[in-house]
């Protein structure tokens, strides 16, 4: 669930930045703070979006997330603080419906079929 999460953070800097979060800065650039302290920069260039995480609870902990949407599919590339990386595609079929798959850090194939109502 985290992993989606996060996603849906990057997925959301394509259009605008994740609404728990406070962000100031222009269309190309933001600094970002969510409710729990943790800070974010985002960059935007094209269709290619990157956010740079950095966790306040763990101190020196900072991630990386890159997306770049084609049309309704986004494909996400990622690296946690300890090096593991995990890649996702989300593919938005309207109406709240899209599928989302991908490799989390430990090598773990998932595929989620989403509606307005949830995943399953």
């Amino acid at each position: 669930m985290k992993r989606i999460a996060l996603s849906l953070i990057i997925f959301g800097a394509f259009a605008a930045p994740a609404a728990f979060a406070k962000c100031w800065g222009n269309d190309a650039f933001q600094n970002c703070v969510d409710e729990s302290g943790n800070s974010y920069t985002v960059q935007r260039f094209g269709n290619t979006s990157t956010v740079n995480g950095y966790q306040q609870k763990l101190p020196g902990e900072a991630w990386e997330q890159t997306g770049a949407s084609i049309g309704d599919t986004t494909f996400i590339t990622g690296q946690a603080a300890d090096g593991s990386t995990w890649t996702e595609t989300i593919t938005n079929y309207g109406n709240g419906t899209r599928t989302i798959s991908g490799m989390d850090g430990k090598g773990l194939v998932y595929n989620k079929y989403c509606t307005a109502s949830g995943c399953n």
